[in-house]
């Protein structure tokens, strides 16, 4: 039967093209205020050039401002402070120790690539001796060579953990033109530094001073603050295997106090004596 037929039979005609339903209907386009399309291509969808971008990035445009403003206000309170500047000072821009890498230093009976420190143990000294250990490639048994009058406690404690943790043998001394070991001093801070070797030489001529250690600054509770300090020198030597005694030895003076051999042998800060010459 065809349409005219059936409808001429009264009963119900098909539409001639397929049902559409509301929700096969493409959504009409949004328009601004004025009546003009809001998207960069004329769709509608969203606003367009830097306008678009705020409208459906404020919130995170907000977000990122309040957290960088955050960050920046944290940064200058901390660079306001005096230590932060000593310390980027002392690390980047006037190091108050120097080095100096020697590759063939005869110590005890062979030859080993020393880092030669001078100077004193400033606060950013632990950060600057890894860069110097890293870019000395220095290897298990290879000597670190001090002569300094000290300086920052903690970050002797951590300098001598530095070494420890690399392998590395302490001297007290110097080199001289053709590498060969001349006495140096080792005072206060410096001893801590020492200490840190996995074995520490005893060079003839040469000096290991301690003396009373003092906290920096104004403190409301100096007796806790001593406590703490030496809390952490305990430990440390502890770790490093060196008697108790030597805490003693630097309480008891707040002049310096120069160790002989058998006094710091008797201690183990000392434990192992050079044989033959240094050169």
């Amino acid at each position: 039967m065809d349409d005219r037929q059936q409808r001429n039979s009264g009963l119900p005609v098909p539409p001639t093209r397929p049902f559409e339903r509301p929700w096969d209907r493409p959504a009409p386009a949004r328009t601004g205020q004025h009546g003009r399309d809001d998207t960069a291509d004329g769709s509608g969808v969203h606003g367009s050039g830097a306008l678009g971008f705020l409208r459906r990035h404020l919130m995170s445009v907000v977000i990122f401002l309040l957290l960088a403003s955050g960050i920046l206000i944290q940064a200058w309170r901390d660079l306001s402070r005096p230590d932060a500047w000593d310390y980027w000072k002392d690390l980047y821009s006037t190091p108050s120790l120097t080095s100096q890498v020697t590759d063939h230093v005869a110590l005890d009976g062979r030859q080993r690539k020393a880092l030669v420190l001078r100077g004193k143990i400033g606060p950013a000294a632990a950060s600057w001796l890894r860069d110097r250990v890293d870019e000395a490639r220095l290897e298990p048994g290879d000597l670190v060579l001090l002569s300094s009058p000290g300086g920052d406690l903690g970050q002797s404690v951590i300098m001598g953990e530095i070494i420890r943790a690399r392998g590395l043998v302490t001297a007290v001394g110097t080199t001289d033109a053709s590498g060969r070991i001349r006495p140096g001093s080792c005072a206060s801070a410096c001893v801590l530094v020492y200490a840190g070797g996995t074995a520490r030489y005893d060079i003839a001529g040469s000096r290991l001073g301690v003396h009373r250690f003092t906290t920096r600054g104004a403190s409301s509770d100096p007796v806790a603050d001593t406590q703490r300090v030496t809390g952490l020198v305990l430990s440390y030597l502890k770790r490093m295997g060196i008697s108790a005694s030597l805490v003693e030895a630097m309480s008891a003076t707040s002049d310096i106090r120069w160790l002989d051999s058998r006094q710091a042998a008797e201690m183990n800060l000392v434990t192992a004596q050079v044989r033959g010459p240094q050169g």
